[in-house]
């Protein structure tokens, strides 16, 4: 914590944007959610406007709140996920008057109302939380890597639960996002263990 002081926190201030990266990383490896989220990109999003043509926006929630499940399992997202993205795309003008047009929340407040939309749970809006509204509270339950990170740093031990991560960082409430950024700038991460798992997508079945 002392080798980066306060750590100021950025705020997009783009919940939707924020929002479909994240929930297709619902469940999955951040690899197959980045190739996801590229696909989805490339397929449904329109030309930016760029000199050579070559970039692409996210797609917009018009589009998406139309695009039939059965596509979106040719990328490898399944229904569960693919509802949640169509979800949010329907909740786009919400989303943008909660927070740009509407009386403005505290960062905190923000990430709990993501919570409103259905397939939205809590690890999704920290998310999400601590990349659009700068929310320095934003903590990661149910992450599969920082509840591990946490127990490596403050106990030495190579795993943890989310039970013992909230315990551990009680005394932080307010700015447990901060501390893990703080953790993770300075190096900290659990050991591996194990093979790792051979990724299928559903969108070759």
């Amino acid at each position: 914590m002392r080798n980066w002081s306060a750590l100021p926190l950025g705020a997009s201030g783009t919940p939707y944007h924020e929002l479909l990266p994240a929930v297709l990383a619902q469940r999955i490896t951040a690899k197959e959610a980045a190739v996801q989220w590229h696909r989805m990109v490339d397929r449904w999003g329109e030309r930016a406007p760029d000199p050579e043509g070559r970039l692409k926006l996210p797609p917009s929630p018009e589009r998406l709140a139309e695009v039939p499940y059965h596509e979106f399992h040719t990328l490898g997202i399944e229904k569960r996920r693919a509802d949640t993205i169509r979800e949010v795309a329907r909740n786009f003008r919400w989303l943008a008057h909660d927070w740009f047009d509407g009386e403005r929340q505290t960062p905190e407040d923000a990430t709990a109302s993501l919570r409103r939309i259905r397939g939205v749970g809590v690890w999704t809006a920290a998310v999400v939380g601590g990349i659009a509204f700068g929310d320095p509270d934003a903590l990661l339950v149910g992450d599969f890597h920082v509840k591990n990170t946490v127990a490596w740093a403050l106990h030495g031990r190579p795993r943890g639960t989310d039970e013992e991560m909230l315990e551990s960082l009680a005394s932080y409430a307010g700015q447990r996002h901060r501390v893990v950024r703080w953790l993770q700038l300075d190096g900290w991460r659990a050991p591996r263990r194990g093979p790792r798992r051979r990724i299928v997508s559903i969108g070759r079945l």
